[in-house]
């Protein structure tokens, strides 16, 4: 049966994002910052008494709604302390006031009261915050609980205004790209095949100038990609292999640019193969198990209309993982691009084995660093939650670039160890590698360690977003569903990332 196109991504409704001196006549509803001490803005109509009586202290993330007989309602939302504000907070607080805006379709927000971010860091939070927060996967309702965002006009001084529209520019990229990686990943397996995902990628990646290149069954056998090969041997569909290259606007000359290449992990749907996982709402979410793919690639479409002055190169390695007649069998040894056999000891633990591949690719390249990103371990979950992601390398400049941008961006993540002495709870007795330790314990480290077996010396970090990568609640920017998470962090590390020290 055909496949029909997932309207999100193909027929997307774009917010308008304006800027203006006063709250616009057309905007339903008006956010005015409160802070938890001194004054409350005369707009409000309230003090901080009356306030406080209500139960609004004016914290991050608190919300209070006036009512007005003419003109747009007012949303006071908290900002805390205002000395100690940053852009995280600012775009926790917009998360809440577009999230209390409910469902008016044209909301404005002052950034009055924010003056210890600057005018563009103010603006890109505010955006990320409401865009992410009033996101909703529509594509399948034939009638949407709430509306979508139509409008959102920023409210600031003129002489505010050309950074206003700078840090406007840079949010609606990356929210954007958020917001498709959302998509992608929320996509059901039935309409989002490795096939339409590569269809997608050579669509948009074209779009904006990036160079791809799709690599089908034939042209993977001859690349020796036995990890896509032989998790993909069950499907009916076949497999993909995506590569994206961004190159910077250079000027003659020039010395050469850094180079990163990141790698993902594209199963669009993890049965578990023939290791069947239980049938319940976790193996219903597999779908969102190319998160890592659908980040790079999202991350990657938003390089050129932020100007990344470093060359990046994608690769996102897509199948689906089915049991069938012909699937992979535990106890099967496969070969890895470059000639590592692999003993399938579980065929449930098949990210790293379809993202090996790549890594050897891309270490035949010339990049100054490897980052791959996957929703790889359930181990991870269990030892970091669902709002921190793990964070793994051989160089510890890699990870510590990834640290800032995740703190740049508020995707958290926590630094585990490349811990040698479980190096050998990966040896195989019939293979060079088997693709789980040998004990239960100690699982997001094994899976690191199995990486980085195809990495060599170039320096390398692996972000395991096996709990970040779905949302199950309204909490902050996120929405129910699949998160977007590593997205906004990719695309920070791209900007700043610089060869890293030895």
């Amino acid at each position: 049966m055909a496949r029909t196109p997932i309207p999100t991504i193909d027929d997307a409704t774009e917010v308008t994002i304006n800027t203006a001196t006063s709250s616009p006549a057309r905007a339903a509803v008006l956010g005015i910052a409160v802070t938890a001490t001194g004054a409350v803005p005369r707009q409000v109509g309230m003090d901080r008494k009356a306030l406080a009586s209500l139960g609004f202290t004016g914290n991050i993330g608190q919300t209070f709604v006036v009512s007005k007989s003419s003109g747009p309602a007012i949303v006071a939302f908290g900002i805390g302390d205002s000395k100690k504000l940053g852009a995280t907070g600012v775009r926790h607080a917009a998360a809440a006031f577009a999230r209390a805006s409910g469902t008016n379709t044209a909301i404005a927000i002052s950034l009055a009261g924010l003056d210890s971010v600057s005018a563009a860091e103010a603006a890109q939070a505010i955006v990320e915050g409401a865009l992410l927060a009033r996101y909703r996967f529509r594509a399948y309702k034939s009638a949407p609980a709430t509306p979508a965002l139509k409008s959102l006009t920023l409210v600031a001084p003129a002489n505010q205004s050309t950074a206003v529209r700078q840090g406007i520019a840079r949010g609606r990229a990356t929210a954007g790209a958020a917001k498709l990686a959302r998509d992608l990943a929320n996509s059901p397996h039935n309409l989002l095949s490795a096939t339409t995902m590569a269809n997608i990628a050579v669509r948009m990646g074209k779009a904006v100038g990036l160079k791809v290149e799709t690599f089908d069954k034939p042209a993977l056998i001859k690349l020796g990609c036995g990890g896509l090969l032989g998790v993909n041997a069950g499907s009916v569909e076949p497999p993909r292999m995506i590569k994206l290259t961004y190159t910077p606007k250079t000027t003659s000359g020039k010395k050469r640019l850094p180079s990163l290449a990141l790698v993902g992990k594209g199963i669009m749907y993890d049965s578990g193969g023939l290791a069947l996982k239980p049938g319940d709402e976790v193996h219903a979410a597999m779908k969102n198990d190319m998160s890592g793919a659908g980040a790079i690639l999202a991350a990657m479409l938003a390089l050129p209309e932020l100007n990344c002055p470093v060359a990046v190169t994608g690769f996102l390695m897509c199948t689906d993982n089915i049991p069938s007649a012909t699937a992979m069998a535990l106890g099967d040894v496969i070969t890895i691009r470059g000639g590592k056999t692999v003993e399938v000891i579980n065929t449930d633990a098949e990210g790293r084995l379809v993202m090996a591949d790549a890594l050897v690719l891309a270490t035949e390249e010339s990049h100054d660093a490897i980052v791959n990103i996957a929703t790889l371990t359930g181990a991870c979950m269990r030892a970091l939650g669902t709002q921190i992601a793990g964070v793994i390398g051989n160089n510890q400049d890699v990870v510590d670039q990834i640290r800032s941008a995740a703190d740049a961006t508020d995707e958290p993540v926590w630094q585990l160890p490349l811990e040698e002495r479980y190096r050998k709870e990966n040896a195989s007795a019939i293979a060079d590698l088997r693709n789980i330790g040998i004990t239960p314990n100690g699982g997001a480290l094994h899976a690191a360690l199995f990486l980085s077996e195809f990495v060599g010396s170039v320096p390398w970090a692996h972000i395991d977003i096996a709990g970040t990568a779905l949302s199950h609640a309204d909490t902050s920017w996120y929405t129910p569903g699949c998160s977007g998470f590593g997205t906004r962090l990719l695309i920070d590390l791209a900007l700043n990332f610089s060869s890293p020290q030895p």
